[in-house]
């Protein structure tokens, strides 16, 4: 007989599978319960970044009071009926933003408070929705999603390079996330491969660990061990069958294959449609939990977007910022509505008592304030409830505080995501009040 002895509790492992084993003659099993578990029965937290290039409306960017009472600006109109989940945020502002003074150096640190290189070179760092994705990625079969209506800009502005304009999520200090821009692949990567972690029999996939420990143990824990095992076989298909007549309780996603069809190839030729593609798709990756971090990149900062479908096609993105005219608040008010479009079909889909915007936080923003590149505040708007640990119908202003970096709220944020950091960015504490 085998006399295995080990520090800590054994498992049995598997391809994404990890199962605690009993207590056997032959082994020295014990473990380490003293972690505390989140409910199971708890729908998961997600976190969204939607973002929109060279700012808002110099006057109609605002907001003031709380609750029902709460009053907009005009560019926030179309967020009027969710702002008891809204969060306004005023005067959080990235340092090193303002060094370079122009879209790309104000956009490429944007989710991370990082240093820029200039002269060309491409060196930022992993921005808060690719650190969260590296810690909590795992448990979906998508780490992250990271979308986007206008294709990036390889070339350099001012001795920085665009890619920092056309890019908000960094997996690496050297390397901006692959931006997926075609709607049919960004839909491919949610359901092409449609075997699910949860397809597979817990112990079909510790099956040939199970085989090798059984060789190494007494014939009383062998039949110790199959008693177990067949235990757990019968829980599973019992939960099996529950879950077919529907008795199973606790969550699950409410949403097992899309309830759209798959988009056509290519780019929609109207950014109405495009967009609206890329917020359905959002939706459906945290409606079918394939993943809990998602980025939206509406346009490039320095963007070259036109918008006849708004009967506004003289004038690109980028040179309609700097007239602060009506045409340019259609413009925000179009970008903003996208936003409200995916809260408010969040806020339609229930999960047991909350709804999947209570459970997700939508964090909207912009590199600049306005289009004279007014860096020294950002827009930010927070909705949803982060499962309960966000309180929305409030206005937040950090203008006149000492430590307002940007990079607070992401420590707050991550926080709220069950990810503890000590620093990040240039900040080394949450934000108060958040």
């Amino acid at each position: 007989m085998s006399i295995h002895r080990f520090s800590r509790r054994s498992f049995l492992r598997g391809a994404g599978v990890t199962m605690a084993l009993p207590w056997l003659e032959s082994m020295s099993v014990w473990g380490d319960e003293t972690k505390p578990r989140e409910p199971g029965s708890e729908a998961p937290k997600r976190f969204a970044v939607f973002f929109s290039g060279n700012g808002f409306h110099s006057r109609e960017w605002w907001a003031k009071g709380e609750g029902k009472s709460m009053e907009l600006g005009r560019v926030l109109h179309p967020l009027a009926d969710l702002r008891e989940k809204m969060l306004f945020i005023r005067g959080l502002y990235n340092a090193e933003a303002l060094k370079g003074n122009i879209h790309s150096s104000q956009t490429g640190n944007l989710l991370s408070g990082a240093p820029l290189a200039s002269g060309g070179e491409i060196r930022s760092s992993t921005s808060v929705d690719q650190y969260l994705a590296q810690q909590i990625g795992r448990e979906t079969k998508l780490p992250s999603l990271v979308l986007g209506c206008e294709k990036s800009n390889p070339s350099v502005h001012k001795n920085y390079s665009m890619l920092y304009s056309s890019h908000i999520s960094w997996s690496s200090p050297t390397t901006p996330t692959p931006l997926e821009v075609y709607p049919a692949l960004a839909f491919d990567q949610l359901f092409k491969d449609s075997a699910n972690r949860g397809d597979q029999s817990v112990l079909d996939a510790v099956l040939e660990d199970a085989k090798d420990l059984r060789r190494g143990v007494s014939g009383q824990d062998r039949h110790k061990l199959d008693e177990y095992l067949d235990s757990v076989r019968e829980v599973e298909q019992r939960i099996s069958n529950a879950g077919k007549r529907g008795e199973l309780q606790g969550w699950r996603p409410t949403l097992s294959a899309p309830n759209i069809p798959r988009p056509a190839d290519g780019i929609p030729q109207d950014v109405a449609e495009h967009m609206r593609l890329m917020c359905d798709i959002l939706v459906l990756a945290f409606q079918t939990d394939t993943t809990r971090i998602c980025t939206l990149k509406l346009n490039n900062d320095h963007s070259a977007l036109r918008f006849p479908n708004l009967g506004i096609d003289y004038m690109i993105h980028h040179l309609l910022s700097h007239t602060d005219n009506e045409d340019w608040l259609k413009v925000n008010q179009f970008f903003v509505e996208q936003v409200a479009y995916i809260a408010r079909k969040l806020d339609s889909i229930r999960e047991g008592e909350k709804t999947l915007l209570d459970n997700s936080m939508l964090l909207f923003c912009s590199s600049m304030l306005h289009g004279n590149h007014d860096a020294n505040q950002l827009p930010v708007v927070l909705l949803g409830g982060g499962g309960g640990t966000l309180q929305g119908g409030r206005v937040l202003d950090y203008m006149d505080q000492p430590q307002r970096q940007m990079c607070r709220l992401y420590l707050s944020v991550m926080e709220k995501m069950g990810v503890k950091l000590a620093a990040f960015g240039d900040a080394v504490s949450p934000l108060e009040g958040v």
